[in-house]
This record gives C-alpha cells, sequence and structure tokens, in this order.
C-alpha cells in the first residue's frame, strides 16, 4: 500500500550538513558528530542515532549559584553522541548565528542552544531609581561557536551606532558586545494608568557600536525572584561576562 500527499516532500528532512541548520522556520537541526551541544531542557521534539540527554545544571558553578538565589535564568541539559537532534520551543520562530571569538547577552527565555565551546553564565539586569524595585537576568553567551534563540514572531535587528535606540524591556530578545545598555523608568501619564497600567513602564536604552535584536512580541520572564536596584544601571558586555 502507498501513502500520497505533499506532507512527505513538502516537509522533506533538511539536507544541510552544518553543525546548525534550519528545518523550516521554528525547528533546529542539529548534527551531533560536531561535538556536544546544550540544549533547553524539554526542547527536544526527534533525534535520529545515538543521542543522550544530561542535566547540569545552569552554567557551571557559578551559574547555578546565581540560579539557585535569585530563581532565573535558563534550564539546560548538554546534549552528547552521534546523529541528528530536533529541537525547538513552543513553535517559536528560530534564529541561528555564528560567535567567532565574540559575546552576546541573551534574555533567558529565548535561548534554544549552542556549541559546547560557548562559555555561559548568567547576568543581572537592573533598574535604577526608586520607581523600581525589580530586576531581570540575562545570560551571557561568549566565544566562538553557534547559538540558536527563539523569537516570536520575525524580529528587528537594530544598529544602534546609527541613532539613540530604545525599546520595551520584555520584547529585547539579544545585543552583541559593543552594546553599552542602561535600564529608564518611562511615566506613560494619565493614559497608561487608564489602560490598567501604573503610569511606568520599563525600557532599555541602547548605544555603542553593535546591535540589538527585538521581537515584535513581549517574552514572559521567567521566574519570581527580584533584586535590588543598581545604582550604577549599565549593561556593556566586557563587566558582565568577564571571568
Amino acid at each position: 500500500m502507498t501513502v500520497y500527499g505533499s506532507l512527505f516532500t513538502q516537509f522533506q528532512e533538511s539536507a544541510s550538513a552544518d553543525p546548525f541548520a534550519l528545518q523550516g522556520k521554528k525547528m533546529l537541526k542539529i548534527q551531533m558528530r560536531y561535538g556536544p551541544v546544550w540544549a533547553r531542557t524539554g526542547s527536544m521534539v526527534a533525534y535520529q542515532g545515538d543521542v543522550r540527554f544530561a542535566k547540569k545544571g545552569s552554567g557551571g558553578l557559578s551559574a547555578m549559584v546565581k540560579s539557585a538565589m535569585t530563581g532565573e535564568g535558563v534550564d539546560m541539559m548538554e546534549c552528547t553522541g552521534d546523529g541528528e537532534l530536533f529541537v525547538a520551543d513552543r513553535a517559536a520562530d528560530v534564529q541561528v548565528l555564528y560567535l567567532d571569538n565574540d559575546a552576546l547577552s541573551v534574555n533567558g527565555a529565548n535561548v534554544l542552544a549552542f556549541s559546547s565551546s560557548i562559555a555561559w553564565d548568567i547576568h543581572r539586569i537592573a533598574a535604577r531609581g526608586a520607581a523600581m524595585t525589580g530586576g531581570r537576568y540575562n545570560v551571557g553567551l561568549r566565544g566562538t561557536g553557534y547559538v540558536a534563540v527563539t523569537t516570536s514572531g520575525e524580529p528587528v535587528a537594530l544598529d544602534v551606532g546609527a541613532s539613540p535606540t530604545f525599546a520595551d524591556a520584555h520584547a529585547v530578545v539579544l545585543w552583541t558586545a559593543g552594546v553599552t545598555m542602561d535600564v529608564r523608568v518611562d511615566t506613560g501619564g494619565l493614559a497608561s494608568m487608564l489602560r490598567g497600567g501604573t503610569g511606568e513602564t520599563l525600557q532599555m536604552a541602547f548605544g555603542g557600536q553593535g546591535h540589538v535584536v527585538v521581537q515584535p512580541a513581549e517574552s514572559v520572564i521567567q521566574g519570581g525572584a527580584q533584586a535590588a536596584p543598581s545604582p550604577g544601571g549599565h549593561g556593556g558586555l566586557g563587566g558582565l561576562l568577564g571571568g
């Protein structure tokens, strides 16, 4: 007997032999023969061959301690073996980047997978001023290798060197090394309060040289811990990712 239909032709497995390759817009295909990778816990949707999974905590001892203390971060698993691994996260769009001895600061909710050659840690993004009493946490990625992030819809990559750049803090996916970030509170006034808000919105202000990636929807910040405001409130990657 034979099954007919476009399903088996239109949605065939990607023929790419790259370590990280898109399988459509919402799935990532990882070639495991290039070495171990880190992937978001629970993101595996399929694999072929001999692939093993181990939960090792959040980015080494220092990040594990930070995650335990703050309740924030990203839960990752180490994937090893041979074959092909397919990962996804709630049917979000997947974006693939390659770092060449470079660094990124990524919203933890958007991290999907990265090469084991990439060093990672959790760092705090805190607001200034008495009006804000909480903070959020990003994942710092540094080194050489592949990185895959998810976005809710098609993002925009803004060149912050071209002009002053501002974005809703919950819509920011990542920014590159060389970008400086400051957090500010913008009072929306009576109109914002009438819409059910407090009249205050948290914005990120970006400068320096590089790009910030923003998605067309606000991400859900995971974890419930809050941190005290930082007196500095700046976000260059140099200090955050220094080892």
